[in-house]
């Protein structure tokens, strides 16, 4: 079982016992914590860290986390949900404890900051968080970016707190599209940032607001470090103090040889190995390009699908789908030799496309994966050898 299995799984046990606290009355002793993850490069989803809010009182003997992050793979028709741009996650409400030890045992950091609230607003967040939790409240549509276990923090205190509570964004000095923000967590999973950066299109690239930042855990905790709020008629900053849970320990991360540069890189002197062969002898070799063209057809199909018939905002818009063609799926399938004057004429077409795709790729609004050069430069190699060979 993966660490992603084993953490869900430990995740949905522990949430359905906390889901039966019952409320109570805060105590003066009280106190109000958002509780941050730090990332690990263990798996893409966990490479961005976590965010949850923590409600102490040793008077009533109660100590919760609040996580916005829990999935239920037995919902119905989760996967396709998943698929169709709707997923929806839930708030679990489980033992601090517990939700802590997970990520210790995970070597992942836990950073709390108890925050300065007055009673009144630390019974109104309590009380929020309790209804949010009841089963039917619970749920809410997952995005990315806009809606996460980080924003859903965020939310909490801005929707219960109102003009209590005033955002200072001015520490954020930056000016880094959502995708720059991306590319920095991932830089470690070089597999993984290129399939977020393919499947994902031009509202990626968009300048991040200050508001749009706090989709990653680290800045609403560097956000709350500037936060201001009015308590009992004076404004003060509403972090109290902050204190490690635990730091994490030294790790290194193994180099992989399976790297993109070394795969497309190789990729890339092997078709042009074999085109200068088909050239000598003037014979196409089918089977190379159906497997070429064929799943790059097939990667075409699946971004018009995010982009047109599912509700992945964020996929829209897609510039990598001036090299993933959708039509190669249909083109490889044209084999009669009546067809050979337009099917000259088409890959002639995409030698001319991905040779301006390779001249503009750094001018395009839409940043593309730089490890995507070899195989544009395959095709651009491939579909000319095609047009003089036909």
């Amino acid at each position: 079982m993966t660490c992603m299995k084993k953490l869900v799984l430990v995740i949905l046990t522990v949430a359905s016992l906390g889901a039966q606290s019952q409320k109570f009355d805060l105590s003066p002793q009280a106190r109000v914590s958002i509780i941050t993850c730090g990332p690990s490069q263990s798996e893409v989803f966990t490479a961005f860290g976590h965010d949850a809010i923590r409600v102490y009182d040793s008077i009533q003997g109660l100590d919760y986390a609040y996580n916005y992050g829990v999935f239920d793979f037995n919902k119905p028709n989760f996967y396709l949900n998943f698929a169709r741009g709707i997923p929806f996650y839930m708030l679990g409400v489980y033992s601090y404890s517990d939700f802590r030890d997970i990520y210790i045992y995970y070597n992942r950091s836990v950073t709390e900051q108890v925050l300065n609230l007055s009673q009144s607003q630390k019974q109104a967040i309590y009380d929020y968080l309790e209804w949010n939790a009841q089963p039917e409240n619970e749920n809410y549509r997952y995005d990315y970016f806009y809606n996460n276990c980080a924003t859903k923090v965020r939310d909490v205190f801005a929707n219960v707190l109102k003009d209590s509570i005033q955002f200072d964004g001015s520490f954020i000095t930056t000016n880094y599209s959502i995708r720059d923000l991306t590319d920095i967590y991932l830089k470690q999973q070089p597999w993984g940032d290129l399939g977020i950066d393919i499947c994902l299109g031009l509202p990626m690239d968009k300048k991040a607001t200050v508001w749009e930042y706090m989709f990653l855990p680290d800045y609403v905790e560097s956000s709350f470090d500037h936060v201001s709020i009015n308590k009992n008629g004076e404004v003060v900053p509403i972090v109290e103090y902050k204190r490690p849970i635990y730091l994490t320990r030294p790790a290194s991360i193994p180099e992989s040889l399976v790297h993109p540069w070394t795969v497309f890189g190789g990729w890339l002197v092997l078709t042009i190995a074999l085109s200068v062969y088909d050239m000598q002898r003037k014979k196409i070799s089918k089977w190379f390009d159906i497997v070429l063209f064929g799943v790059t057809g097939l990667i075409g199909v699946l971004l018009l699908l995010l982009w047109t018939v599912t509700n992945h905002q964020a996929a829209a818009n897609n510039f990598n789908l001036l090299w993933a063609l959708p039509t190669h799926l249909f083109v490889i399938v044209i084999t009669r030799k009546k067809s050979a004057p337009f099917l000259r004429k088409y890959y002639l077409g995409v030698t001319v496309l991905s040779v301006l795709l390779l001249i503009t790729w750094v001018f395009l609004p839409q940043h593309l994966n730089i490890f995507l050069l070899p195989m544009v430069a395959s095709f651009t190699c491939r579909a000319w050898v095609i047009s003089r060979l036909l």
